[in-house]
């Protein structure tokens, strides 16, 4: 048999910080979700922000019926992340679920679990980033079908943006829509983007195109929006951290007015 030296408790003192990493963002993503977690890990993580997920059910195709399925297990999605815990932000990632339940009910589902915590849609978020950039006529660019890019578009003209055109893929899987190329996006932004348009906007928490922003914006001569670009800005500003990392985008060197 292996013998083992006695073992000791210490008595040395120890000193407890007050949390082990100083900022807290929690991330509600979908059970299908591919795509939110690099994003963030990329762009948000870092010694000072922790990210904490917490995965909610869906079930494909995407269509407004299933994205509003979402709205019941939220609450207790978001109270799964380091229950009883503050949190300095939640993400909601899903853009065309935002739309579809509406971004105030989202952030009440979700503060019926964590009080007062800032809660950030990918749809307010786009707009807080499409107002840094003082835009108001603008191109949009989605995978979805025409029955979800419809509410879209609904979306953001009744939030007082024109829009110049608008152009899906008509994807109803949001796991082909995480598959879609970084390549394929490029040409995607450039054949959408209006030539009068002030920015595009690329929608959905799925496709990559957080990655390629940059490319997009010399590829198109004009800022580029994208739902996890927007997110992870606002979240950063949000945090207290006002950096600019323009290597994500022209967005990312620009401050959020407020919350």
């Amino acid at each position: 048999m292996d013998s083992f030296p006695t073992i000791r408790q210490t008595d040395l003192h120890l000193d407890f910080d007050d949390r082990p990493l100083s900022k807290r963002v929690g991330l509600l993503i979908l059970a299908t979700d591919h795509t939110t977690e690099p994003d963030f890990q990329r762009m948000v993580a870092s010694s000072n922000i922790g990210l904490y997920t917490s995965r909610i059910p869906y079930a494909n195709p995407t269509t407004p019926e299933n994205l509003r399925r979402m709205l019941r297990p939220m609450s207790e999605g978001a109270w799964m992340i380091l229950p009883d815990e503050e949190l300095d932000a939640i993400c909601y990632s899903c853009t065309s679920a935002s739309v579809v339940i509406g971004d105030d009910e989202i952030e009440h589902a979700i503060r019926q679990a964590k009080p007062n915590v800032p809660v950030v849609t990918p749809t307010l978020a786009a707009v807080k980033a499409l107002e840094a950039f003082d835009a108001k006529r603008i191109s949009i660019l989605t995978p979805y079908t025409l029955e979800t890019s419809t509410p879209m578009a609904s979306y953001f003209s009744n939030k007082g943006f024109e829009i110049a055109n608008f152009s899906c893929f008509g994807l109803d899987d949001d796991r082909e829509m995480a598959r879609i190329s970084t390549k394929s996006l490029i040409l995607a932004a450039r054949e959408t983007i209006a030539s009068d348009a002030d920015a595009l906007f690329i929608s959905c928490t799925a496709v990559r195109a957080a990655i390629v922003a940059a490319e997009i914006e010399q590829a198109i001569g004009k800022p580029v929006v994208t739902s996890n670009l927007a997110t992870a800005w606002a979240t950063l500003r949000i945090c207290g951290d006002h950096s600019f990392k323009p290597e994500h985008g022209s967005l990312m060197a620009q401050p959020m007015a407020s919350w």
